[in-house]
């Protein structure tokens, strides 16, 4: 955005936890007054004591990473300001409709150009030395890959592979030849940071992860991404992870490694492979696992929706969706005795519900 805001000699500040005591009081200083047109942060901005002039615009990315409580506090810095809600994460349109029907949705659903596409797989523990292989060659053409791992250290609890010791491992095993990086979630900023350049700028050819590469890695270069005990991820950041790879123009793989039999797996990662569209993908997985509870402040764990089915009744919720905006157009302040028929017809049928139509 520096680059981008350059020659508009718009003053762009960043709040980050890591910077210094000093230069965060700056900052503060400057937004207070307005001498920050733009600051761009994280959490950091959360903060009681970070006050804003005359806030008009939020922009929040990747908003799923952020409470509900932590978004309403951020738009509140300001008075009344327009709000843009970003993500990538896949969410069914029911969902969508419920949880965001008071905002315009816009929907990305297109590649940018020049992308080279994504083919997906999920192979079994017996063709590992295959995938190895296979790995192997994409290196020796140039390229670079992914390997990541549920865990970051071994668990006596759990039988699954760790990224700390299949780093060792492998960088002294099966890839000996190659030059191998690891990073995760309890490696300090500064060094992740100089980890991810290296692996940028391909003195790196694998790095070895954890889930921290789930979102804001953008390496063209990287054409596979091997994710161990793939079934122990959601299918929601399994598509995430599969968009580390496919962002430059040659054509890419995702590799999930399971031997896995439960029915609930191969559903999962059959859906992985069946298709590249998050809406469907976020479809499945609402399938899969049931609805749960998404109203208050709760954005996990999903009670039911005591009207409807929000795995099944899609056409409905859009009609109910309209209805109300419609309403809402006709009468924007919902005065009682225009709503009489309405008011009754719910209080009649409050514990057993009906379909409503109104107009």
């Amino acid at each position: 955005l520096g680059k981008l805001f350059l020659q508009f000699n718009i003053n762009i500040g960043f709040l980050v936890s890591g910077i210094s005591k000093e230069e965060k009081e700056r900052i503060k200083e400057d937004l207070e007054s307005g001498e920050i047109d733009i600051v761009i942060g994280t959490h950091s901005l959360l903060e009681e004591n970070i006050l804003f002039k005359n806030l008009g615009l939020v922009v929040i990315d990747e908003q799923h990473k952020f409470g509900v409580m932590q978004r309403k506090n951020l738009i509140e810095k300001g008075l009344n300001p327009d709000v843009l809600i970003m993500t990538a994460t896949p969410i069914p349109r029911t969902l969508a409709l419920t949880i965001y029907g008071d905002l315009d949705i816009s929907s990305l659903c297109e590649l940018p150009k020049g992308r080279g596409g994504v083919k997906t797989f999920w192979v079994y523990e017996s063709k590992r030395e295959a995938v190895y292989s296979f790995i192997k060659k994409e290196l020796k053409a140039g390229h670079q890959a992914f390997i990541v791992y549920p865990l970051i250290e071994e668990s006596e609890s759990l039988d699954l592979k760790s990224a700390t010791c299949m780093y060792e491992e492998i960088k002294d095993g099966v890839f000996q030849e190659f030059k191998v990086g690891l990073i995760h979630g309890r490696i300090l900023l500064r060094e992740k940071d100089r980890i991810m350049e290296e692996f940028r700028s391909r003195k790196l050819d694998i790095l070895v992860s954890t889930l921290v590469i789930e979102v804001g890695i953008d390496i063209p270069n990287v054409t596979v991404i091997m994710i161990e005990n793939a079934e122990r991820f959601g299918l929601a950041q399994l598509h995430q992870l599969r968009g580390r790879v496919g962002r430059g123009r040659n054509q890419s793989y995702c590799i999930l490694m399971s031997s896995s039999e439960t029915d609930e797996a191969r559903q999962r990662l059959n859906a992985l492979v069946d298709t590249s569209d998050g809406f469907r993908i976020a479809e499945e997985d609402l399938r899969i696992r049931g609805p749960g509870e998404f109203f208050g402040e709760l954005q996990h764990g999903l009670p039911e929706i005591k009207i409807a089915d929000i795995v099944n009744d899609i056409k409905t919720l859009e009609c109910a969706h309209r209805e109300a905006f419609d309403i809402l157009k006709r009468d924007p302040r919902l005065i009682e005795k225009n709503h009489r028929g309405l008011l009754k017809k719910f209080k009649d049928k409050f514990v057993k519900f009906e379909l409503l139509s109104i107009g």
